[in-house]
């Protein structure tokens, strides 16, 4: 009897054992599988440029396997923080966001913080008294794009052009930064000197119409040259000007900043003049940031893009290459 109970104890550790490891595989293998989650709140789809930083978000997490949690903020702070707060709330791994404007992050930040949630920022900055609040930036220098937009306009004016400027979203960084930038180059020449300038919001519809606006002011016919924050404001104005009779490229020399497809198209057509690169395609930057972040890896507080600047003369032959 006691032998038959012997046997039956070793049987039942046996199978109990069993058990146990095959629970352990299957914890581990769904340990294995559990995917990466990332937040990324995106500012809109106000331009070319932006429709093509998402596509390249999206196409990267995809490709990697990686689970993305997709908000558009319709270019509105208040949408971002929503749902920033909402990616807390769901416990994703890394928060990642373009900020609509630089400034009103700081507590949402310090709250992500808390949560022991990492943060990168995408294309954007923000203006923040403690930069431990996120743990990298992702994207260009605005201000040498702006600087770029004016060293071009100074070289093609010969210093000399009365220009109109169609601003982007007041308080957002590229903004802010393309416009000091562009100044600052302008300010070493005598004869160029800005003589409007209101914000387009960086979209075609609003870049048309404020460049109706300025074509129908009495010094409308004193305007030389049009320095656009991005390419989409400029094609708006372009439209503008050909209704009203005004040839672009020719009566009014044109700079813009992105580089988008449409961009090219309108300086092979030689309505545009000069477009300055920034580069959306910052997808394989940004995951490679995640996954660092995640292997506790250092990263710089910085990461910059690679981008140049184009004339119509280069349009034609660039144009087949371009991927936004």
């Amino acid at each position: 009897m006691k032998k038959h109970f012997s046997q039956t104890e070793s049987l039942v550790k046996g199978l109990l054992g069993s058990l146990l490891l095959a629970t352990i595989c299957a914890v581990g293998a769904r340990a294995a599988e559990k995917k990466i989650v990332v937040g990324f709140s995106q500012i809109g789809a106000e331009s070319g440029w932006r429709t093509a930083n998402t596509e390249s978000i999206k196409a990267e997490a995809a490709k990697r396997g990686i689970e993305l949690k997709f908000a558009d903020a319709q270019q509105k702070q208040e949408n971002q923080i929503k749902a920033l707060r909402s990616f807390v709330a769901q416990g994703v791994d890394v928060i990642a966001f373009s900020p609509v404007v630089e400034t009103g992050w700081e507590w949402v930040l310090r709250e992500i913080k808390r949560a022991g949630i990492p943060v990168v920022l995408s294309d954007r900055a923000v203006a923040v008294t403690d930069d431990s609040l996120y743990v990298t930036f992702i994207g260009a220098d605005f201000v040498e794009e702006g600087r770029r937009a004016g060293r071009w306009l100074a070289k093609a004016s010969d210093g000399k052009a009365v220009i109109a400027e169609l601003v982007g979203t007041p308080g957002s960084a590229p903004a802010i930064d393309r416009k000091k930038g562009f100044t600052e180059v302008i300010g070493q020449y005598p004869g160029m000197k800005i003589v409007k300038s209101q914000s387009g919001d960086f979209t075609r519809a609003k870049g048309k119409e404020v460049m109706e606006s300025f074509l129908k002011s009495p010094d409308a016919k004193q305007i030389t040259a049009l320095f656009a924050h991005n390419d989409d404001m400029a094609l708006g104005a372009i439209q503008a000007m050909e209704e009203a009779g005004v040839k672009p490229g020719k009566d009014i020399l044109i700079v813009s900043i992105d580089g988008v497809h449409g961009a090219f198209e309108a300086m092979a057509a030689g309505k545009l003049n000069c477009t300055v690169e920034c580069n959306p395609l910052i997808g394989p930057q940004l995951f490679d940031a995640v996954d660092a972040i995640l292997a506790k890896k250092k990263l710089p507080k910085r990461t910059q893009v690679i981008e140049g600047v184009f004339e119509q003369s280069q349009a034609a032959a660039e144009l087949p290459n371009r991927k936004y």
